[in-house]
């Protein structure tokens, strides 16, 4: 097994994510079977219960993990199926620490961050990294973990002793360091230089810093800006990082292939020369930050460029679509209707919390009157069965428990597996099936009535509704399902692709083809 450490220092989100999820993009390419690992200092056990204003969306995996949004990066980039134990956190560690030292398993010994928590780090990430992330089964050869934070931080600490430790343990020829950018890199005996910059470093600078580094000239990579995140694994293979950890890690790659990263290239090239344009108006709570919907505009992105159109997201704070804005703040209230009425489609990604729900339904209206394309998401397809019980069928008052426990028509309840009085790990998580149904039935009482909204899939057990879509309608669909988190750049989400493509008109000449787009 060979191990990539991925670190950095000055401040977080510097893109050590995307360095990590690009690295073991073209190590992947090489034929070499890749996994990843994500280490985040919190002493949280999760992500489940952040803030999307401050830490951004939580991914979550198939097997209900919730955990940093740069897993996500990973299972995109590399078309894995990562687990919870993907990511490491200082709780986690913490708490499976204390759970033996209550057990009796350390047999009275004093415990301590040296050498117990350091220990469990290492066994962790040893354990993890030889789990299969790939359909075929196959052990990993190489695992890349990235170190969230910086590395001066306390809260970092713990885990760089375990790594100094650790490349004396796996050996030199199976552990390497790549840092970003560069100060702090004197704790690992190898390292790999990505200097981040808005243009190429000249040759002078790069000699300077290996100077100073102590790092060979090959070893200084520079990671400019790009056009998109679709070249960055390009660009790191056109400056040798494969060759250089096939020397350095002795890594089992034999002559390389001529169309190596054939497909990314492609990709990038098709995303700088797009023409024309889709908008998409994303309605939502958390829209100030849009690291909280990430992997809502990866999906979109994804969908826009299969179709061959540049994608422009038009954010819209739901609150603001409502009349009480009208009255407290008319301009914002009259920009974000504006925003809504001038884009081609509509989404309504997930949420919590009753703040906004009335001008999501506001927006969900707008679009089904419209006759505009619309994807609810979670959330959003609970609002627009809400909304169509309001409008089409009169109850006015209908409403989900979750924001009127006393509504007559509660038409989305609460299932047994909420718990309103714990915050984490509540929720009916992970990846599960869904059936759809082929023939109409008059299981419910919308349905009865003839109105064109239809159940179209359902739980295993009959006992969830987790499609339903609109007869009568370019595109009204909603999913209670999440499916951006399955989305992936060759591979689109099929509910993100059917809106984009009805966004731009597109969609019945696709059905007509057979569901085959046009020659690009």
């Amino acid at each position: 097994m060979k191990y990539i450490l991925v670190t950095g220092g000055v401040i977080s989100g510097i893109g050590k994510g995307i360095i990590a999820s690009s690295v073991g993009t073209i190590l992947k390419s090489c034929g070499l079977h890749v996994t990843a690992i994500k280490i985040d200092p919190y002493i949280n056990i999760d992500a489940g219960t952040f803030s999307p204003y401050e830490h951004g969306e939580v991914f979550v995996l198939d097997d209900g993990g919730e955990v940093d949004l740069d897993l996500g990066n990973y299972e995109r980039f590399l078309d894995i199926r990562l687990t919870r134990d993907n990511n490491l956190t200082t709780g986690k560690i913490y708490q499976s620490v204390i759970n033996k030292e209550r057990r009796g398993d350390y047999l009275g010994k004093t415990v301590q961050v040296v050498p117990h928590i350091t220990d469990a780090i290492q066994e962790w990430v040893m354990r993890q990294a030889r789990i299969s992330v790939d359909d075929d089964g196959v052990e990993p050869q190489v695992c890349v973990i990235e170190l969230g934070g910086t590395v001066g931080d306390i809260e970092s600490m713990p885990f760089i002793e375990a790594f100094r430790q650790f490349q004396f343990k796996v050996k030199r020829e199976n552990f390497c360091n790549i840092h970003d950018p560069c100060n702090c890199i004197i704790i690992f005996s190898t390292t790999c230089i990505m200097c981040r910059c808005s243009t190429p470093l000249e040759t002078a600078v790069k000699e300077k810093i290996s100077m100073f580094c102590h790092v060979e000239p090959t070893q200084v990579i520079c990671v400019q800006d790009v056009s998109s995140v679709y070249r960055v694994p390009l660009l790191l293979e056109d400056q040798g990082v494969v060759s250089y950890f096939c020397q350095r890690l002795n890594l089992p790659v034999g002559i390389r292939p001529r169309k190596m990263l054939a497909k990314w290239k492609e990709m990038a090239d098709r995303s700088d020369r797009l023409l024309e344009h889709v908008s998409i108006a994303l309605v939502g709570k958390y829209t100030k930050l849009a690291d909280s919907y990430t992997s809502v505009i990866k999906a979109l992105e994804h969908s826009a460029l299969a179709i061959n159109h540049k994608l422009e997201v038009k954010y819209i704070d739901s609150a603001d679509l409502e009349p009480t804005t009208l009255q407290d703040e008319p301009v914002k209230y009259h920009e974000a209707w504006q925003k809504l009425c001038s884009s081609q489609g509509v989404l309504v990604p997930g949420g919590f919390g009753v703040r906004g729900t009335e001008g999501k339904i506001l927006a969900i209206n707008w679009a089904r009157k419209q006759n505009k394309p619309f994807l609810g998401v979670c959330l959003g397809m609970q609002l627009a069965v809400c909304e169509f019980a309001r409008n089409v069928l009169g109850w006015e008052d209908a409403n989900s428990t979750e924001f009127n426990p006393e509504s007559e028509h509660p038409v989305v309840i609460d299932m047994p597996e909420h718990n309103p009085g714990q915050m984490g790990g509540t929720m009916r998580l992970g990846k599960r099936q869904t059936i759809f149904r082929s023939i109409p039935s008059v299981l419910t009482f919308l349905e009865s009535l003839n109105l064109c909204l239809q159940f179209v899939g359902q739980d295993v057990e009959g006992e969830r509704m987790e499609v339903i879509e609109l007869e009568d309608h370019c595109y009204f669909v909603g999913v209670q399902y999440h499916p951006e988190f399955t989305s992936r750049p060759i591979k689109p989400s099929p509910p993100y692709f059917g809106l984009l493509l009805a966004a731009a008109g597109k969609l019945q000449s696709y059905l007509n083809k057979g569901c085959r787009l046009s020659p690009r």
